[in-house]
């Protein structure tokens, strides 16, 4: 079967490699149909991102085929559609122990620390398994990903019904992290960005408000758009220093501040925001089980729209060409999915 290297920052190899052959009791074999590229596999793409040596085998957000089921496999059938998601745990230190698992203590993540999915078939075990509905297409399947980072995201904060919400970042993940938070009962959500590009699939995607920072400073932005109520929750999906330190100067005292996004360099917090104004500062780590299942149910009632975020299909073979698409496009690009 066909497998995609990244050897080293900018350089990606192809192998034959044999396919599995067999099966515990308790695990399915998938036949991967779609891979999306994350903003995080571009930091590998780069070198920057700060925890995956190389060689690596990418792709941890997916739509598969089932192929075939171990003998203990039960409500799983061969042809079905499915997902699963990437994190390895060790399920015995006090993350794990108290079900915060995706924050485990010796968490590998597939496509990063462990080998991810960019091949014909990959094998997973039944308990990370989650099947996609047949009303679902497979783009949309492989989108169940980092849609649940916007479900798992938006759970993070003292809550969101009835409060204001700025999310800063208009990527596919800052766009997922403002749709649930309207699913979420927020009163009114503002999402920010420097892409105009962005900024129109976020109204396409029904979000309540957007801002330009680059043509609009964020204080008055934020005070156009929310009045004298200003906002009381801000997530960070941006990655940048200067969108952090945007949100605590700007948010209520005593609100939340979210973070999600992955920087390449480390950032500064602002202690006298944090101090002063009593701000609650959550990390946000990708998601556990119930964040996935809930992305498939948004995603299939069509609460949380997935269409505008695809930007473009490349094949297999052109894993590498997607990339530099991507780095071409730069701000007019949101979502690449690699078809396999």
């Amino acid at each position: 079967m066909r497998q995609a290297v990244m050897v080293s920052p900018g350089i990606i190899e192809f192998n034959e490699v044999p396919k599995p052959e067999s099966l515990g009791a308790n695990e399915v074999m998938l036949k991967i149909e779609r891979i999306g590229v994350c903003g995080s596999d571009i930091h590998v793409f780069h070198g920057e991102h700060p925890a995956t040596p190389y060689p690596v085998v990418q792709g941890h957000e997916y739509a598969a085929t089932v192929h075939a089921v171990g003998s203990d496999v039960a409500g799983v059938k061969p042809g079905m559609k499915a997902t699963a998601w990437p994190q390895l745990v060790c399920g015995k230190c006090g993350p794990c122990l108290r079900g915060q698992y995706n924050a485990c203590q010796k968490l590998k993540v597939q496509g990063f620390q462990a080998p991810g999915v960019a091949q014909d078939y990959f094998v997973v075990p039944e308990h990370r398994l989650i099947t996609i509905p047949d009303t679902m297409s497979l783009d949309q399947g492989a989108l169940v990903e980092p849609a649940a980072v916007g479900a798992h995201s938006t759970s993070r904060s003292t809550g969101i019904e009835g409060k204001n919400v700025v999310v800063s970042g208009a990527g596919t993940i800052g766009n997922l992290v403002a749709q649930f938070a309207m699913a979420r009962g927020a009163s009114k959500v503002l999402i920010s960005d420097i892409s105009d590009y962005r900024l129109e699939i976020a109204r396409e995607c029904g979000i309540d408000g957007t801002l330009n920072v680059q043509k609009i400073p964020f204080d008055e932005g934020v005070k156009d758009f929310f009045g004298a109520s200003g906002y009381q929750v801000g997530f960070e999906a941006a990655g940048v220093q200067p969108s952090l330190d945007a949100l605590m100067a700007n948010v209520e005292k005593g609100g939340d501040i979210v973070i999600l996004g992955v920087y390449s360099e480390n950032p500064t917090v602002n202690m006298y925001f944090l101090g002063e104004h009593e701000l609650n500062l959550f990390g946000s780590m990708m998601y556990r089980k119930e964040d996935y299942e809930e992305a498939v149910q948004m995603i299939d009632t069509g609460k949380i729209r997935t269409a505008p975020l695809i930007s473009r299909h490349f094949k297999f073979e052109e894993y590498l060409q997607a990339y530099q698409f991507i780095e071409e496009k730069g701000d007019r690009i949101m979502k690449v999915m690699i078809d396999l």
